[in-house]
């Protein structure tokens, strides 16, 4: 429990460093406007279609994934209508916020809370399953924490609160984790739909905020613009980032499994022998 509960806290952290040199540097707002947002989106929309529904639909069916996504996406509509509709009969100091930003952090949240459950999932298979993929995990949520990082700084929230915002958000992963590995076995919670929902505030957020926000600024005479650019660089970056995490968890859990089975087999020989 001790390692998954470390190993949970420290792929936390590992996430959280794109988004640290993000805020270490003096980056005006324009800037991230310009480059952040649209490589959120990209990297939220790579989240949603080639991982979060793809690995749904490996460990649940796929009718249920796809209605979870779908009421992710419903939920979250209701959601912004009522934020929107809560900021509207509220004092000045209220209208300050974007009704988007709650969406975001519990769309990262839960995001992460799935992290959380894949590492203790994977610790319950061997102790350098866990390893491997804590640090496969981490490494496809880096380019995705620098973009939420981006899009929170430029809606106008201060860097100490994205900080603060983010750091509890990652706490989600070791609370999923802990109860996961409680459990004994993530077959115990109802992972596919969980993923789907994910995948649903997700998409929400990347298609009915953040797109919307990159054509409003756009410059209708060019086709072609640095904000398209940056949107196709986030698809790509995460879609590798997660690929490759993909790839080093399968070849880490054929290993483990490899192993068990030679041992089991020796056992069984031993036995004829005797």
């Amino acid at each position: 429990m001790l390692l998954v509960i470390l190993f949970s806290l420290l792929g936390g952290l590992l996430s959280l460093i794109g988004g640290l040199l993000l805020l270490s540097k003096r980056i005006k707002p324009a800037f991230l406007v310009k480059y952040a947002t649209p490589f959120a989106a990209g990297a939220l929309l790579a989240a949603v279609f080639l991982d979060l529904l793809p690995e749904g639909i490996e460990v649940s069916n796929p009718n249920e994934v796809l209605l979870a996504a779908l009421i992710g996406i419903l939920l979250f509509f209701v959601a912004e209508r009522f934020l929107h509709w809560f900021h509207h009969h509220h004092n000045d100091e209220e209208k300050h916020t974007d009704p988007a930003v709650g969406l975001i952090v519990v769309g990262d949240t839960v995001h992460n809370a799935l992290d959380g459950v894949a590492i203790a999932a994977a610790f319950l298979v061997s102790v350098p399953t866990g390893i491997v993929t804590t640090i496969a995990v981490a490494a496809h949520e880096i380019p995705q924490e620098i973009g939420d990082f981006g899009l929170l700084l430029s809606k106008g929230i201060k860097k100490s609160k994205v900080l603060l915002i983010n750091a509890l958000s990652a706490l989600a992963a070791t609370a999923a984790a802990v109860i996961t590995y409680s459990l004994g076995s993530d077959d115990k919670l109802p992972i596919g739909i969980l993923l789907g929902l994910s995948a649903g505030f997700l998409l929400y957020v990347a298609l009915s905020d953040i797109v919307p926000s990159i054509h409003a600024k756009a410059d209708a005479s060019k086709l072609l613009q640095i904000q398209t650019i940056v949107l196709l660089v986030g698809v790509i970056v995460v879609g590798f980032s997660i690929n490759a995490a993909h790839q080093y968890i399968h070849e880490s859990h054929e290993h483990s499994h490899g192993t068990t089975e030679a041992g089991h087999h020796d056992e069984h020989a031993d036995e004829s022998d005797h």
